[in-house]
């Protein structure tokens, strides 16, 4: 090719044309050349001469990539527009019940109770009824009861006046106020301490609040929404959540279902977290191999949706490929009683810990590439492109 080589073709191609499948084949093979072409972007490198079958093989391999990423984006489309309700993705009969739920529940104003396990999603639901409903034009105040200290949760609620406490070096408006002409969301309702639930109740009530220190009342103007992932009945029955406030607050409520009573949810959530990461991240597009898919479909997730989304972000950030394979899932490994046992990352930076893997792995089979490559679970040409990341060679581990 006179004025340019197989190099800058494979260049001006992925500049144009990002998702094509470019193989390289030359005369000219060395591994430099050919860690190189994985690295600017070439499906797979193949030195001359080869044979027809192994030429058929990688163009099939590339075609089902190629078909993989396709579909992938054609269904994050659909993610977008069909199965995307405030933010909240989901096909399965349960979300869809919940969707109409939020629909009706949006067009009034009475309170609502949200309850579900650590990370089903309950503030993007409570933030989907605020939105959907007549207050969306105000604000939407958030406050994690169970992350506030006790000494603080009063005032953080209902504001204070300068000098009311020590401490007080100024006047603080609490978040009623704040959400004045919108909707208040008080997340793990079921932390507050009773004497607190007893103002909370009056709050309610009478649609009024008042500073610390301060004997003026002012009016209110807000729509409650309260969470909880505890179970607030045995909670009443502990004689540790009042039943009267309990009954105030539960005028509509909505029960998400865990992860794993959703299962058939995961595809599209998955599709959901690798648009938004791979864009995070700056990463071309990406998708799941059907044996990586299986995996995660056989996975409890204990955390829900929010260890889901975690494991998608960390596969998206030490993913080389745009196929994900199962072994490259940052899936945490589980014992008997459900208790991880790997996978934690200690005060090392995950450059360092990829370095000793990779180190050891050489050390251990004598800088053989491919035997490395086996016990790391990663292909050859991966194993190629993170030794020339390291600016390690083979002859180093002889």
């Amino acid at each position: 090719m006179p004025g340019k080589d197989g190099l800058d073709v494979l260049r001006g191609v992925r500049n144009s044309s990002p998702e094509t499948q470019v193989i390289i084949m030359t005369a000219f093979g060395t591994i430099p050349g050919a860690v190189n072409a994985i690295k600017i972007g070439a499906y797979d490198y193949l030195a001359k001469p080869f044979k027809k079958d192994m030429l058929l093989q990688i163009v099939g391999r590339a075609t089902e990539k190629l078909m993989l990423l396709k579909e992938n984006e054609q269904l994050k489309n659909e993610v977008s527009n069909r199965y995307n309700y405030a933010n909240i993705i989901g096909q399965s009969p349960k979300m869809c019940s919940i969707f109409n739920l939020i629909e009706k529940i949006s067009k009034v104003d009475a309170p609502v109770l949200i309850t579900g396990k650590s990370g089903t999603g309950k503030e993007l639901v409570a933030r989907a009824i605020h939105h959907n409903g007549k207050r969306k034009g105000g604000p939407f105040i958030a406050l994690n009861c169970g992350a506030i200290p006790e000494t603080l949760i009063e005032s953080e609620l209902f504001g204070h006046e300068k000098g009311s406490f020590t401490g007080a070096a100024k006047t603080y408006i609490g978040k009623f106020e704040q959400a004045q002409g919108g909707t208040i969301f008080l997340d793990e309702i079921g932390t507050m301490r009773l004497d607190l639930q007893i103002r909370l109740l009056r709050v309610l009530q009478e649609m009024k609040v008042g500073k610390i220190g301060s004997d003026h009342l002012v009016n209110l103007d807000v729509r409650v929404i309260a969470a909880s992932n505890e179970n607030l009945d045995q909670l009443i029955n502990e004689k540790k959540f009042r039943s009267d406030l309990y009954h105030r607050l539960n005028v509509f409520s909505i029960n998400l279902p865990a992860l794993e009573e959703r299962m058939d949810d995961i595809p599209i959530l998955v599709r959901h977290f690798l648009a938004k990461y791979t864009k995070k991240y700056n990463k071309n597009n990406m998708a799941l191999s059907p044996e990586a898919l299986a995996k995660l479909e056989g996975y409890s997730f204990p955390g829900n949706i929010r260890e889901l989304e975690n494991i998608i972000e960390k596969t998206v950030v030490l993913c080389e490929d745009t196929i994900i394979g199962e072994e490259e899932l940052m899936l945490p490994v589980i014992d008997q009683d459900n208790n991880i046992i790997s996978k934690t990352i200690s005060n090392s930076s995950l450059t360092d810990i990829e370095y000793e893997l990779i180190e050891n792995a050489l050390i251990e089979f004598n800088g053989s590439i491919k035997k490395a490559a086996e016990k790391l679970g990663i292909s050859y040409k991966t194993l190629q492109y993170r030794m020339k990341k390291f600016n390690m060679s083979k002859n180093d581990f002889k």
